[in-house]
């Protein structure tokens, strides 16, 4: 790529840096005059303290521009740009045709916050803060390309809460990228004090179950999904962020599935997918067999099961979800609970009631153990948001399956399909690949419920840009 040289004309540095970064919140561009020397500084918003200029000699950095060879001088607009960056400042001085960096505190670094939520073997331990411009500067600290943009808006007609739209400019869908913002300004509200407020505005099938937006606390499961075309929000006071277009293969992802080998990462995929579908239909998948279809099970395991119920009082659709209610139950009180302490509740609580029950007669062991391994399997996927979908369509997997049996059991997974199937995510099929394959130059089978290798995954999602979804190519030889 050709390299712009920088000017001695500030105003025409000065306006190739706002044409390179515009639509980039983020970087500021000052304006200084200091004695007779008119200059320009370029930063990143938060790596920056402006007031250190007054601090430092202007003239001495003037000296030091002029000897050659210096790694803190450039040349080129490029070369300036790229140590913007990586969170320095960068220096313009009217009549001078280099650029100078000044280095101050750089870019947040790994001792701002770890995710609770999203635990991984392998990979960054960084999480989002509440402070918005900490959150930008942590994607750019890992997509340091003037592509990425910025769009800042405020929401909120008390509390002007900032809100940050990011994208990569040239991967980007514009049609979605327009209703977004045309979503943002759908609504006038008080306050704005978290993303799940956005979230819950946006969306347009708000009475659906399953989320439209992905949610991270991770800077790099964000910076992932720009790198595919997607869009991240970003609220102010929130260390939430959002990703749009989401489907349903993205919530059973993990980040370290791209940083391990895809033997363990394809392995890890189809046992969070065997999870997720006994989460939702293991219980009444119980309860159609023992209650309408025994023949389908040995008589040894048939008599064991009758054997076991011997003395309880009640229907097995009420041991079922007495258990059920029991354990979501221990698990919202493990949330609220402080430190270890939640830990301690939801292990030791579930070991202790289930014991207790079992004993006192009320339920079934093998009850306990079906709802126990329902809730281990609920644990196995990855996004909470997406878990809870499935934890509350498994009482409604329950129900039909105590009214109708297998075949009850059928219907309630048929319409649960059904709406899946139906279900967009700004204007893309939330079940992709399964649903909607057939769009244009969809090549994304190898990354879905079994993941390539990388060498093979070449090209970006189809949200991407079509002039722009090659990701992945050999070098040509020189």
């Amino acid at each position: 790529m050709d390299k712009t040289n920088v000017s001695k004309d500030l105003k025409e540095n000065r306006r190739i840096l706002e044409q390179d970064f515009e639509d980039c919140a983020d970087i500021l561009i000052k304006e200084i005059k200091h004695d007779k020397i008119h200059l320009i500084i370029a930063y990143i918003e938060v790596t920056f303290d402006i007031n250190l200029l007054e601090t430092l000699a202007v003239e001495e950095l003037l000296a030091n521009a002029q000897m050659a060879g210096s790694n803190d001088v450039f040349n080129s607009i490029e070369e300036a740009e790229q140590v913007l960056l990586t969170g320095d400042a960068i220096l313009f001085v009217d009549g001078m045709a280099k650029a100078i960096r000044i280095v101050d505190k750089g870019l947040p670094q790994m001792d701002l916050q770890k995710t609770d939520s999203e635990k991984v073997i392998r990979g960054s331990n960084e999480g989002f803060t509440d402070s918005i411009k900490s959150n930008t500067a942590l994607i750019r600290r890992r997509i340091r390309s003037p592509l990425l943009k910025v769009r800042e808006h405020k929401m909120g007609v008390r509390t002007h809460t900032l809100v940050d739209i990011m994208f990569i400019d040239d991967l980007v869908d514009r049609r979605l990228l327009k209703e977004i913002e045309q979503r943002l300004e759908k609504y006038e509200i008080d306050g704005v004090l978290d993303s799940g407020v956005i979230e819950q505005l946006s969306e347009e099938k708000w009475y659906s179950p399953f989320p439209e937006f992905q949610t991270t606390q991770r800077p790099d499961r964000a910076a992932m999904a720009l790198l595919e075309g997607r869009i991240v929000i970003l609220s102010d006071n929130s260390p939430i962020s959002l990703i749009l277009p989401t489907d349903i293969n993205l919530f059973i992802r993990t980040t370290d599935d791209y940083y391990n080998r895809f033997e363990a990462a394809s392995f890890a995929r189809i046992i969070r997918y065997v999870a997720m579908f006994l989460s939702l239909a293991l219980p009444g998948l119980y309860l159609a067999v023992t209650n309408f279809h025994t023949q389908i099970l040995p008589t040894s395991l048939m008599l064991a099961f009758w054997e076991n119920r011997q003395g309880v009082p009640f229907p097995e659709v009420v041991e079922v979800i007495l258990m059920e209610l029991s354990f979501e139950l221990l698990r919202e009180a493990g949330t609220r609970l402080p430190g270890a302490m939640s830990n301690t509740i939801g292990i030791v609580g579930g070991l202790i009631i289930g014991q207790a029950a079992v004993d006192a007669g009320i339920v079934s062991p093998i009850v306990v153990i079906i709802v126990a391994f329902t809730a281990l399997c609920s644990f196995a996927i990855p996004s909470e948001e997406f878990a809870f979908s499935f934890r509350l369509l498994k009482f409604y997997i329950i129900f039909m399956s105590a009214w109708l049996g297998y075949f009850g059991f059928l219907v309630g997974l048929y319409t649960i399909l059904i709406h899946l199937s139906k279900l967009k995510s700004f204007g893309y099929p939330y079940m992709m690949p399964f649903v909607g394959a057939d769009a244009g130059d969809y090549e994304e089978e190898g990354d879905s419920i079994v993941r390539m290798p990388l060498r093979m995954i070449r090209k970006r999602p189809i949200i991407a840009q079509k002039d722009e979804r090659i990701k992945l190519k050999k070098r040509r030889k020189n």
